[in-house]
């Protein structure tokens, strides 16, 4: 009986390529699947053919579009956050009662208000310098 000969199958960063097939070695790497930089240091993955040692598969543009369901689902908007009508802090609440307590329209009692709360919202707490801000336009022009 005699031998048949075969041929050998390249290896290439673990992956065999096809047997009796022709296939074209990657242009980046050569069909080694590493590359390496410069200075000779360390080689990584080639990113032509991924390490395979084989030429991609497509040489066009790569279909990114999503296709799963999730993908076309609006996005869901957080639920609004509840916007406090009253300050929440202790020297809010006292600037409050003094607004409150004060004879100015309706209209300025309540723009001041929304000021203390926002102030409140972006500082955390409300400071003596807003405090006497907030007094001096409460007093009465007279007083």
């Amino acid at each position: 009986m005699t031998a048949v000969p075969r041929r050998v199958a390249r290896v290439a960063a673990g992956a065999i390529t096809e047997y009796l097939g022709h296939v074209e070695t990657c242009r980046v790497c050569g069909g080694d699947g590493r590359i390496g930089n410069a200075f000779g240091g360390s080689s990584t993955t080639c990113p032509g053919c991924r390490g395979t040692g084989r030429r991609a598969d497509s040489e066009g543009l790569r279909d990114v579009t999503k296709t799963k369901a999730s993908h076309y689902a609006g996005a869901q908007k957080a639920s609004a956050a509840v916007k406090s009508t009253s300050p929440t802090t202790f020297e809010g609440l006292g600037l409050e009662k003094e607004v409150k307590a004060s004879g100015l329209s309706d209209d300025n009692k309540a723009r001041l208000i929304r000021e203390i709360i926002e102030y409140e919202g972006s500082h955390g707490k409300c400071t003596q310098t807003f405090s006497k801000k907030i007094r001096k336009q409460v007093r009465p022009a007279g007083g």
